[in-house]
């Protein structure tokens, strides 16, 4: 079998404000998500979202039920969503074969049996993905750049020149819980999501790449009044809890992957901080 998740628990806000660096780092960071020939996760239970990554390598894998789950196949119940941040590479939902390009969205919907993951022909294939409990079905759809609804944001005297790709949200394709998009800093900026903002009706869970061995962020997180920060490298993720503010500053620019899971859809559902409320 080759899908191994593990299981993180919810924290409370009060029992946040004590953490030492290393207990933050273990209970929100995720930092091995590809382990050759391997699908490899955390199910947290912040909207009980899964969070992953695919990294075949000399076989294709299957997407097998875990212990978590209960169930006969890991989608029974379930619904996902895959973005390719690796070399083009094919997989398979029910007999039904999809080519991922580089930086393209794929939703699979609850009730697929069966879904494979391909190694790339030529370089390597880096799947990530989340998935969410789904209360009906909706069918499978690859979502390329093009398809994406785009918004460019911020400026380069604010460090903040970025252009966000909605790819799995209601606007583009119907889901259960999920809503997952890409954001990419330009050059010379290298500020995401600020001004930094809550939902208490969602989680969110960040997955930071493009980013050089020699770079990392430095992701916010935490109540506005009482804010940590995570050190974070390449391919690895953050669990973001509903109350935490969800922010980061590069070394360089990069981009990054944010999903949602929960009780509203609406993308501009947020609770905004100023920059000067922070502390």
């Amino acid at each position: 079998m080759s899908t191994t998740i593990i299981t993180r628990y919810s924290s409370h806000p009060e029992d946040f404000k004590n953490y030492q660096t290393k207990e933050i780092r273990d209970k929100f960071l995720i930092e091995n998500l590809f382990v050759k020939d391997a699908i490899s996760g955390v199910y947290s239970m912040e909207d009980r979202l899964i969070v992953g990554g695919i990294h075949p390598v000399k076989k294709a894998l299957k997407l097998d039920p875990v212990d978590q789950l209960k169930a006969e196949y890991f989608l029974e119940r379930r619904e996902i969503g895959i973005i390719n941040v690796g070399a083009k590479t094919r997989i398979e939902a029910d007999g039904i074969t999809f080519n991922l390009g580089h930086k393209e969205a794929l939703y699979i919907g609850r009730g697929t049996k069966e879904v494979l993951f391909h190694p790339a022909t030529e370089g390597e294939t880096f799947l990530y993905f989340n998935s969410a409990p789904a209360h009906r079905n909706y069918p499978t759809r690859l979502i390329t750049s093009k398809e994406a609804e785009v918004v460019t944001l911020g400026t380069l005297e604010n460090s903040n020149h970025r252009t966000i790709y909605k790819l799995l949200v209601n606007s583009v394709l119907e889901t259960c819980q999920l809503q997952i998009g890409m954001t990419v800093l330009q050059p010379g900026s290298v500020w995401n999501t600020m001004p930094a903002h809550t939902h208490d009706r969602r989680m969110e869970a960040y997955f930071y790449f493009d980013l050089s061995p020699a770079n990392v962020v430095s992701h916010f997180m935490g109540q506005s009044d009482e804010t940590r920060h995570i050190w974070v490298k390449n391919h690895q993720a953050i669990i973001s809890p509903p109350w935490s503010i969800h922010s980061g500053a590069g070394t360089s620019n990069y981009t990054f992957i944010w999903g949602m899971a929960g009780e509203n859809l609406d993308y501009s559902d947020m609770d905004g901080v100023k920059p000067t409320e922070l502390k």
